[in-house]
């Protein structure tokens, strides 16, 4: 839930510049007591009631809706205010500056706020130079956060029935072999669906994905990725995590969806341990331009590590066709990364095998929060009874202390899921150093796999990113 930024108050020695904002949009509002004139009465006779006050602006909209901010006085107002001309924004009715709470918490939140302008509104005896102003813009922060958030379920809920049904969700992009067909919600294949079954066929068969992209003449390889994972394929729905059985006719199969997620699988799996010769292929990339690094024969010499961005093999895996990061020596890398790999300070690993131990720091502050928890209960309640507007402040600042120690409480948590990881890698990695020269490539990759997320390598230096932080 958003919380309401505060606005310091304004020294009463500070020479104050009004904004006096008037808006009318049809003749029945002028009729109804809402004309420019009498607004600018009203306007005036509140001016004369403040002291400090150095001059008045006045800004208006005459025939405009208050259902936007595109109007022309709205928008010079808000460039002065931008530019720290006023201090003070005042309306006769809260509906005169705009008819949307959206758009009120806008201008008050994002535009006056930062720019410590006060905003007032005469009828509604609105202040946000006051405390209780302030605390009522928090309160319709909150209206208006609630009122989103039940617009989103809505929205979620009767999407949610529909797929629960087997409809199409709609929106995005429509499956590749799809059609979608609004009227009856549902996916219905298209001439494409020929070539999906096609692309199936050529996988199960043994063909690889660029060998199938290059053959349909597709751009790349993660188009035949992306259609052969799609269960939509085999008729089914996935939304928010879960599947469904959709109503819309399968392309393929269910059968023939698993067995290629099983080959899809098996063939992930073989491609990480056993089909390369190389100890770090899949875990370095380029330090100047992001791209992925290869290992490339260098002569008698070895290999060297090749930013994907000097090579033209694969277009799409190239960042920066100007990348001209230096090519370093494999062997030398792969040196560096073992170094690294078994220099992670046992000092440190026993400092978070303490810190898992000790819970009593996250202990004591949940029990800080039960007790605030407690108390703005209470202070709800009273406020119930008695209507009391100066327990706001106190409502508003146990608030401020519970987020405060939730977020403590998170960090502990956070704190303790890294201690938690350390350890977790000090155990995979105990006793590996001295059979480390007897393992197999596969074996060590496996190794790496697990504790290693990736190397960045550039001209000065490399980086091994691990699956932990040394700071627990």
């Amino acid at each position: 839930m958003s919380k309401s930024k505060m606005i310091r108050p304004l020294e009463v020695t500070q020479d104050i510049v009004l904004a006096l904002y008037r808006r009318v949009s049809t003749d029945k509002q002028a009729d109804e007591g809402y004309s420019l004139d009498v607004q600018m009465e009203k306007l005036q006779a509140y001016a004369k009631t403040m002291s400090n006050v150095k001059d008045t602006r006045l800004y208006t909209d005459d025939g405009y809706s208050g259902s936007s901010l595109d109007r022309p006085g709205m928008k010079h107002m808000i460039e002065d205010i931008e530019s720290g001309v006023i201090t003070h924004v005042v309306v006769v009715k809260l509906d005169r500056l705009s008819r949307s709470q959206k758009d009120t918490l806008h201008l008050i939140e994002d535009v006056m706020i930062p720019a410590n302008v006060a905003f007032i509104s005469i009828m509604e005896s609105f202040n946000t130079d006051t405390p209780f102003g302030r605390a009522m813009v928090g309160i319709l922060s909150v209206f208006a956060q609630l009122e989103r958030e039940n617009i989103f379920e809505r929205t979620r809920g009767g999407m949610q029935k529909r797929v629960e049904k087997g409809y199409w969700p709609g929106g995005g992009r429509t499956p590749y072999g799809y059609d979608y067909d609004t009227t009856q919600g549902i996916l219905i294949p298209n001439e494409e669906a020929k070539m999906v079954r096609h692309i199936y066929d050529r996988y199960l068969a043994g063909a690889g994905m660029q060998e199938i992209a290059d053959e349909l003449d597709l751009k790349y390889e993660r188009v035949v990725y992306n259609i052969i994972t799609r269960k939509s394929n085999a008729g089914y729905i996935v939304y928010n995590g879960e599947e469904y059985r959709g109503r819309h006719e399968p392309i393929i199969s269910l059968e023939t969806y698993q067995q290629a997620m099983q080959l899809l699988a098996s063939r992930s799996a073989a491609k990480l341990v056993t089909k390369t010769e190389h100890l770090l292929t899949g875990f370095c990339y380029c330090g100047k331009c992001g791209a992925r690094m290869r290992y490339m024969k260098w002569g008698k010499a070895g290999y060297k590590l090749v930013c994907y961005s000097q090579q033209r093999s694969k277009q799409y895996l190239v960042r920066d066709p100007d990348c001209d990061v230096p090519a370093p020596y494999a062997e030398d890398v792969e040196a560096g990364v073992i170094q690294t790999l078994f220099a992670v300070s046992k000092e440190k690993l026993a400092n978070a095998q303490k810190s898992v131990q000790s819970g009593s720091v996250s202990d004591m502050l949940q029990e800080q929060l039960d007790r605030a928890e407690v108390k703005l209960r209470r202070l709800y309640g009273l406020y119930g009874d008695s209507g009391d507007v100066y327990l706001l402040e106190t409502i508003n600042k146990t608030k401020a202390d519970i987020d405060r120690l939730t977020a403590s409480i998170a960090d502990e948590n956070a704190k303790q899921e890294v201690a938690l990881s350390v350890l977790s890698v000090y155990q995979r990695l105990e006793g590996i150093q001295d059979a480390w020269p007897n393992m197999s490539i596969q074996e060590q990759r496996i190794v790496l796999s697990s504790v290693i997320d990736r190397i960045t390598i550039s001209a000065d230096y490399t980086d091994v990113k691990l699956k932990f932080k040394l700071s627990a």
